[in-house]
């Protein structure tokens, strides 16, 4: 199924990973919540690229929103071949003045976002037996030390791995690959660190994007977290 659906694409990341799918041939859904202006300029630039491209709003929060959005999808596209659960916001504040409503929507936009929209979109690729999800983590997730400016970020991510995990054991006879690509700091970044990057430089979103089609493209890849880090973390 040559039908890509990419959370989070209005911009950022998830632009760069669904014009990267454009370029590869897939025809693509733009999903955003509130960026719908760029939302249209990079359904736009897909569309430029000779494929279908559509612009889909939901909150990935709201489960009856999440299902709206996937038949929307069906309905335009066809299909849904592969999955990039882009969507999750950040947080950078101390562990003990993080509000309730503060942790639910770290929680809710990153871990239960991939949760609903996964399920939603699992039962189509088992029928057509085949799929691609790609989760979108942070390098250092699968290390469990303190983190204690971005706790409910860093549980939330670790949170997606270990769902990616089970996503790719349950699957994997199914013709469905699941992994996660975990960026580090990347030039749209919240905070930029430089000097903690072996590397010198930040991560470039075509790098992430790179790296998201690397594992649509190999199919016997799956549960695997791929780092685009440049040594941070290590």
């Amino acid at each position: 199924m040559r039908v890509a659906l990419v959370t989070g694409s209005a911009k950022g990341i998830g632009r760069a990973i669904l014009l990267a799918l454009a370029k590869e041939g897939f025809n693509v859904a733009v999903h955003y919540r509130t960026s719908e202006g760029l939302a249209e300029a990079t359904r736009q630039e897909a569309e430029a690229l000779g494929v279908k491209a559509i612009k889909v709003r939901a909150d990935l929060t709201r489960e009856e929103e999440v299902a709206g959005l996937v038949e929307e999808v069906r309905y335009h596209l066809g299909g849904i071949g592969v999955l990039v659960n882009n969507v999750g916001d950040y947080l950078y504040k101390p562990i003990e003045e993080v509000r309730l409503e503060e942790w639910r929507w770290i929680m809710d936009t990153n871990l239960t976002a991939t949760f609903l929209l996964t399920q939603r979109v699992l039962p189509l690729m088992v029928a057509q037996g085949y799929g691609r999800i790609v989760n979108l983590g942070y390098a250092g997730a699968t290390n469990p030390i303190a983190r204690p400016h971005i706790t409910p970020y860093a549980i939330a991510k670790m949170g997606v791995v270990l769902y990616t995990k089970a996503i790719a054991k349950r699957f994997a006879q199914a013709g469905i690959t699941a992994n996660v690509v975990a960026p580090g700091v990347a030039e749209n970044s919240v905070s930029k660190p430089l000097q903690e990057i072996p590397m010198g430089r930040l991560a470039l979103l075509e790098e992430v994007a790179r790296a998201v089609l690397f594992f649509v493209r190999e199919p016997y890849l799956t549960g695997q977290v791929l780092e685009v880090a440049g040594g941070w973390n290590l």
